[in-house]
């Protein structure tokens, strides 16, 4: 397994420890159905997702704001370690096809800790204009919503 070195040029890191085990934290990521309820911080939705859960597979996002306007994002799983590492990006389509515009790659690690997770999701930019605009677009807070919406949904399970 290759783990980044965090330049933080480029990179926004989001780093906390939840209450809830990395399997279901994972279940959470990795299935469409259970990704549309949290992955938007609310009032915004998810209208559609699609997970093709393999290297080369599709990760596929409808971002729906409260307007109604939608923000389609799509990418390409890079590498799937089973309730550990999740790596996809919009730099490639499926099946590693290069894109047409990139904005960015993510590395989802969970580690086991105490009976929770340490949860590390890094997102890694081309250029630091890139990360400064998802930085202002509310990576911290609007990824941190997002995490506390998984949690809160998990624990409902």
């Amino acid at each position: 397994m290759i783990r980044p070195l965090h330049d933080p040029e480029l990179d926004l890191v989001l780093d906390r420890v939840v209450d809830v085990p990395p399997e279901l934290v994972w279940e959470a990521w990795t299935r469409a159905e259970h990704l549309r309820k949290w992955f938007a911080p609310a009032p915004w939705t998810v209208a559609d997702c699609r997970i093709d859960l393999r290297p080369g597979g599709q990760f596929y996002t409808v971002m729906r704001s409260p307007e109604g306007e939608e923000f389609p994002g799509d990418g390409c799983i890079l590498e799937v370690e089973e309730h550990r590492r999740l790596v996809f990006t919009d730099a490639l389509a499926p099946g590693y096809r290069p894109a047409r515009e990139a904005f960015f790659t993510c590395v989802l690690t969970l580690e086991p800790e105490g009976p929770g997770t340490r949860y590390v999701a890094r997102a890694m930019h081309r250029n630091p204009e890139d990360r400064e605009r998802h930085e202002a677009m509310g990576f911290q807070e609007g990824w941190g919503t997002c995490l506390d919406q998984l949690v809160k949904m998990v624990k409902e399970w």
